[in-house]
């Protein structure tokens, strides 16, 4: 399953309640995904997505380029995970307990995800696409080859170069600690 092409963006964008409406239905799978691999619990994620798809229907007016569909839902699921976790840490901290290990490992794993997005989120608009389909979405390379019109080779030299520039954008954000790593 694909996102929805762009001509149907375009009329959604100008309000038409039908594209609206199959926007909606053929984004949902991918938000879903989404936040199932960015939130901590299974709630969560239906929460976001649900949010996510509310922020859509709403503001699709707004979105500036048909073609960034894809990467600006992953933003809106992205902060609202994040937005969900620092509210669980909250109350945590309102009532006064100690969060066990596996929790405290949950809201790294999430902080974790939060700035390999915003990794993602620099990457040129020809890389993104294609990593956010093949390691995000998980298509297999052929199906991300030929849902964005290129050859296998050009496909699998983007992926690499996005994950290079992920990897290192990453390093340089939290460059590793001599004394770990000698």
């Amino acid at each position: 399953m694909s996102w929805p092409e762009e001509h149907l963006i375009v009329a959604a964008q100008r309000g038409d309640v039908a594209s609206i409406a199959t926007l909606l239905t053929a984004s949902h799978p991918h938000v879903q995904r989404f936040a199932y691999s960015l939130c901590s619990t299974p709630e969560d994620a239906e929460d976001a997505a649900q949010e996510a798809m509310i922020i859509l229907y709403r503001k699709v007016g707004t979105l500036r380029a048909s073609g960034a569909l894809a990467s600006w839902m992953f933003r809106i699921v992205r902060n609202e995970c994040v937005r969900r976790s620092r509210l669980m840490l909250r109350k945590v901290d309102l009532a006064g307990e100690i969060a066990a290990p596996s929790f405290e490992d949950d809201v790294l794993r999430r902080l974790e995800a939060e700035e390999v997005a915003a990794a993602i989120a620099t990457l040129p608009t020809d890389q993104r696409h294609v990593l956010i389909m093949r390691d995000v979405q998980g298509y297999s390379g052929r199906a991300v080859a030929a849902a964005l019109g290129l050859s296998t080779a050009a496909m699998k030299s983007r992926l690499h170069r996005a994950r290079a520039t992920v990897r290192q954008s990453l390093l340089d954000a939290n460059p590793p600690d001599s004394r770990r790593h000698p």
